[in-house]
Order: C-alpha cells, then structure tokens, then sequence
C-alpha cells in the first residue's frame, strides 16, 4: 500500500460555492467564501492511501485479500475493459469537522456552512491530486484513468463501502467505517479507479465523469 501526503495551499472557491449550493445565487458575498477556503487550508490534514489490484472483469472480482465482487450495474459497466483497479481513500482530517460543529454551535451557521463546503472542496482535491498520480505513473506502464467511482453514485451500493475501505487500507490513514456505511472523519471519500490497457489507437489520457453517467438528478453538486 502506499500512502498519499500533501499540503493543499488553496482550496477552490467555485467548488466551496457549488458545494454550498450557491452556484446560481446571485450578489452572494464573495468575501466569506473565500474567508471559508482560507480558513479550510488551515485546518485541514490531508492523507491518503491507495492498493492497486488485478481485476477479473469477466466476473467482476476485485483481486484483493479477501477477494471482493462488483455488484452494481453501473460500476459494471464502468469497469469494462479494465485490468486492473486502484482502490483508494482520501481524507482532510477531524480537525476542520470538529471546527465546523464549533461554530454551528455558536450559532455562526453561515460560516459553518460555507466551511463544511470548503473542506468538501478540499477532499476532492486531495483525491483530483491522486488521480492525477495515477494517471502520470501508469501511462508509462501502457494504462489510462477511468475515473474514480464510489460507493453510492449510480446503483453501486453504499453497503459495498466496507470492502473498498479494507482493499483501500483506509485505516491506515485514521479512518473508520460506522455501522451504517459512512466514513469518519465525514470529509473523506472511497472510490475505485479502473486501469484500462491502451492500445495504439487511443489516447494515453484519463476518461473523464460526467454527472450524465450518475442517475442522481436532483443532486445539489451536479454541475448541469
């Protein structure tokens, strides 16, 4: 397994706004979103970790220790082609959730929305900056991105969680899994990572998401 550590020295201030949900409102003061983004570079720790496995696409087994089955339609499909899978977590740390508990608390809701977004904001690009890791060390050995996927987008269920983090190695890095499938620190995301050979007739570049490919409609963070 190898572990991911970098400083993240500014967080998006579009991303905190669609986080938010703000992303159409109008004459929203700038200024404390961008007090939140520098305020979330402050507090946040940022880890990660990844294991890189064979991947059985006939039957769709991760070939992790204890092996694990695809279950889901859409990662199904999402995964067809590949050969191998990275299975990776990513966190920003207790320190910015507790702070944001802190001034929702105090009563300072505003800023304890726009902060909970920031460090949304942040986590995402903890894991852009390990997809980008991926995508640079594996095009040497002939592979490109699909891009990552997590429990609960399309029709791949939140329960499977448990078998990611373990393949992951997700405790390594501080987290820990509740009964009902949901990581602590809450600012921290599983995803699986497909490797698909290339040939001379495709492009050595990631595939990229689309919110078309997620049946979430009404999501807040859909970016159309």
């Amino acid at each position: 397994m190898a572990i991911y550590n970098a400083r993240i020295v500014e967080v998006d201030a579009a991303e905190t706004r669609r986080y938010a949900g703000l992303r159409k409102a109008q004459n929203f003061g700038e200024q404390n979103i961008r007090d939140a983004c520098a305020e979330a570079v402050l507090l946040i720790d940022v880890g990660g970790v990844w294991e890189i496995y064979d991947y059985d696409g006939m039957n769709h087994v991760v070939k992790s220790e204890p092996p694990f089955t695809i279950a889901g339609n859409s990662i199904i499909k999402h995964l067809d082609g590949c050969e191998r899978v990275i299975c990776m977590a990513a966190t920003v740390g207790f320190d910015i959730e507790r702070e944001i508990s802190r001034k929702f608390e105090r009563g300072e809701y505003l800023a304890s929305i726009l902060l909970d977004a920031a460090a949304t904001a942040a986590v995402e690009q903890a894991a852009d900056e390990m997809e980008k890791h991926f995508a640079s060390t594996f095009a040497r050995d002939g592979f490109k991105l699909r891009w990552r996927f997590s429990p609960g987008y399309g029709d791949w269920a939140l329960t499977e969680q448990a078998k990611l983090f373990d393949a992951a190695g997700a405790s390594r890095i501080g987290l820990t899994l509740t009964s009902a499938m949901m990581l602590e620190p809450r600012k921290s995301v599983t995803a699986i990572i497909g490797l698909e050979r290339v040939t001379k007739a495709q492009p050595l570049q990631a595939s990229k998401k689309f919110c078309a490919t997620c049946d979430k409609i009404n999501c807040p963070s859909r970016t159309f």
